[in-house]
This record gives C-alpha cells, sequence and structure tokens, in this order.
C-alpha cells in the first residue's frame, strides 16, 4: 500500500500567504502597475489578490466561458454539494453543444489548497522513525495528480473536448473581452496580450478556488468537536473510533485524522496514491470498449508514467471533508451512496459478488476494472483482504457508525441552542 504523510500547514499561513502568492504571479506576468522595482507592498498585493478572487468568483459562475455557452464550472463543481456534482450522474457531459461525456467522476474542490506538488518519491516517514521510507508517488490535484497549482489544474477544463471545450486559450479570452468582467481582467493583466489575459483569467479562478470562507472554512460538526464547542453522538464517537483503528476500519491510514504539529485541523487525505479495484462502471460510455481502462497514474490523461506497472490502477486519495454531501464517490463514480462506499471497503474481498458481476460460468469477476497484470497494486491493508467467506472487518452496525462519524465533517455545522437536542 502507498501510504503518504504530509505535515500540514497552519491556517495563518495559508490565509496570509495563498492569495499573496497568486498575486505576486500575476504580476509578475505583467501586472507591474502597482509594483515598486517589481515588488508589490504587501497592502498591493493583498488588494490584488482580492481583485483577483472577486474575479474569479465571476468566472466561476460564468457559462459564457465555454463554448456552448452552457457550462460554468459551477455546472460540475455546485456549491450546494460541497463543490462536486449536484446529481449522481458518474460523468457530465461537455463539448461545445453538451454531447461529449467524461470518462471520470468529478472531484470536490473543498479543501485542496494545501495540496503539495506531485512528487514521484516522498520521503516522509518520520512518525514511524524512519525518515528514509519512500511512500511512492504524493500530491497534485486531479485523480492522478497532473497540476500541481490551481491555475494549471484550471487550464484543463477551459480546454478539453469534453468539457468546456474551447478550442484555444484564445478562445477563452475572445469570451472574456464580451464578458461585463472584461475591464477587470485587463487592469490586472496590466492591459497585456492574450496570453497575458489568458493567465490572469486562470489566476482569477485559482484565487477564488483559495477563498477561505468558500473552500475550506472548517466548520464541521468535527471542527467544533476539535474545538471543545460541540460533542460527537453515542455513534459519531464510535464511528471515529473505528475510523483510527488500523485493525478496523484502518481509514487514518490514508485520510489523516489528527491535529498536525502546527494546530493545522486535519485534511483527511495523506495526498498519496492508492488502487482500490473498484468494480467497474458500465454507465460510463468510454466503459463500454471492453479494451479500456482508466488506469489513473500511468493513463489515459497522464502520458509520463504511461508503461510504469507499478503505478497503473493508483489513484489520487481525495479529502473525506463534505463527503456526506456528495452524490457519486471514487473517481468513476461507482456508487452513489455514502454506506455503500464504506461498505465496499469491508466486503470487496470476503463477499465480492456484492460488487462485482458474475461470468457465463457462475464464478465472480473481481477487480473487473483492472486488468490481471496490475493487480499487485491493490491495497490488502485492513479492512481488506482475506478471501470469499471470512469474517468482515466490521458489522453492519459499525458500518453505520462510521458513517455517522464522517457526516460530521460536513461544513456548516450550526450548534444547538442551550437546552436543545445535539445535532449535526
Amino acid at each position: 500500500m502507498v501510504i503518504a504523510r504530509r505535515a500540514g500547514v497552519s491556517r495563518s499561513l495559508r490565509a496570509a500567504g495563498i492569495g499573496l502568492l497568486a498575486a505576486l504571479t500575476v504580476a509578475m506576468a505583467g501586472a507591474p502597475a502597482m509594483a515598486v522595482s517589481g515588488v508589490l507592498s504587501r497592502a498591493d498585493a493583498y488588494a490584488r489578490a482580492d481583485a483577483l478572487t472577486t474575479l474569479g468568483r465571476k468566472m466561476f459562475f460564468d457559462p459564457s466561458l465555454s463554448a456552448s455557452h452552457a457550462l460554468a464550472c459551477a455546472s460540475c463543481h455546485a456549491p450546494s454539494a460541497g463543490f462536486s456534482p449536484a446529481d449522481a450522474a458518474p460523468i457530465r457531459l461537455g463539448g461545445p453543444h453538451l454531447d461529449q461525456p467524461g470518462v471520470r467522476a468529478v472531484p470536490s474542490l473543498t479543501y485542496i489548497e494545501v495540496t503539495p506538488a506531485f512528487t514521484e518519491h516522498e520521503f516522509d516517514g518520520e512518525e514511524e522513525g524512519d525518515p528514509s521510507v519512500d511512500n511512492g508517488p504524493t500530491g497534485g490535484l486531479d485523480w492522478d495528480g497532473r497540476a500541481d497549482r490551481g491555475r494549471d489544474q484550471a487550464r484543463f477544463p477551459l480546454l478539453a473536448p469534453n468539457e468546456m471545450a474551447n478550442a484555444s486559450p484564445a478562445a477563452v479570452v475572445a469570451s472574456v473581452r464580451a464578458a461585463p468582467y472584461a475591464g477587470e481582467v485587463r487592469a490586472l493583466s496590466g492591459g497585456g496580450d492574450d496570453a497575458a489575459l489568458f493567465r490572469t483569467v486562470v489566476a482569477a479562478l485559482e484565487a477564488f478556488e483559495q477563498d477561505p470562507a468558500t473552500f475550506y472554512p472548517y466548520t464541521s460538526k468535527f471542527d467544533a468537536y476539535l474545538a471543545g464547542k460541540a460533542t460527537l453522538s453515542d455513534a459519531e464517537a464510535r464511528g471515529l473510533k473505528l475510523f483510527e483503528d488500523e485493525n478496523k476500519g484502518n481509514c487514518a491510514s490514508c485520510h489523516r485524522s489528527q491535529v498536525d504539529a502546527t494546530g493545522t485541523p486535519p485534511q483527511f487525505t495523506d495526498y498519496g496514491m492508492i488502487a482500490l479495484g473498484l468494480p467497474r462502471n458500465r454507465a460510463i460510455p468510454a466503459n463500454k470498449d471492453p479494451n479500456y481502462y482508466d488506469l489513473g497514474l500511468c493513463g489515459p490523461y497522464r502520458t509520463d508514467f504511461a508503461g510504469e506497472a507499478d503505478y497503473c490502477g493508483l489513484f489520487k486519495t481525495p479529502s473525506l471533508r463534505n463527503v456526506a454531501r456528495r452524490k457519486t464517490f471514487f473517481h468513476n463514480g461507482a456508487f452513489t451512496s455514502l454506506r455503500d462506499a464504506v461498505a465496499f471497503y469491508v466486503y470487496r474481498d470476503v463477499q465480492p459478488e456484492r460488487f462485482y458481476p458474475r461470468r457465463a460460468d457462475g464464478s465472480v469477476a473481481i477487480y473487473d476494472d483492472l486488468p490481471e497484470r496490475y493487480r499487485q497494486n491493490l491495497n490488502q491493508d485492513p479492512p481488506f483482504g482475506g478471501k470469499p467467506g471470512d469474517r468482515p472487518a466490521l458489522t453492519e452496525a459499525e458500518i453505520d457508525d462510521v458513517v455517522a462519524f464522517l457526516k460530521t465533517l460536513d461544513d456548516g455545522y450550526q450548534p444547538p441552542h442551550a437546552g436543545g437536542s445535539s445535532s449535526r
């Protein structure tokens, strides 16, 4: 199993630094009006960061930035669903006529602000007393970690033929020139050429997606519990214990649940890559081709690890914050129920018939979305492992308790009034 461990970045550093970094980068890209000798003052940097965030918010909800003029970033990343899709369809339709299907479920955009840059070899084993431990591929954005920065990630949907489907950065800029906020883009880019305007567009989207109040507010019941302002119910407390028990749920081995040494609340991910052996989702049109496989880190979107057999089938471990707001789960949207997603971990190996189809001879086609030659990459740590008929690591009641705990990770918790009953 690939387990990457990443020390957190303090909230004060995030709040003070990320918008500033975006502002400085855009300034260096061609907006030196507020700079002195090419360096922005702190006040000017914050002003530019605020302006970028405001601009990015407008763009995020603007469908005119797509070739169809009907698809905005928010069409796939709905605020009401934790900035993931608002329905249970496994993939979205894009393209100039909204008839081109995607191949992966859309990930959430919340709590990605401190995602480290992708590295093929993550050395961070100090907690185990051996800092030389190679935890393998770690970090990056998207399901395969192919983008290191928010602005790099923003380019993909803007230009992907099955998403917003702009033919080129110049096509994006043409739409921006006709938008009500065109003057803001020109001002922030220093009135530059198309390349400078496009850099401003993606930097603005990056800045908005790092807005703390919107994308990482830390307002869940679990955050209130960590602050001593809420009490977990009996089921939630049992679920947390199971979540962290390495012999039971063992969820925290990849979805880190402890406050780090800087006091940063847990992100509920270690940013690592893992192969789960999910059932093939036949609702994804690409999967109608029996020779097509989404292999994550080694393709189809990434090509730098094509042919690297040890990486095939590995996908990013997402944060579990706001997970109960999702309508689909995992990179292929194989499950549309949070409880079913948890149960998959428990029963994958001991009751595979729950998830995988049967062959003509009645045998179960286990791990049917991963070619057999890559199955040595599958995670086998608890609650995985065992063979058909073995006792599962969790009971049905314990699965319910884990789900109860996961629901405490949704933002927007309102503490009960004095004398009232506890609520999520």
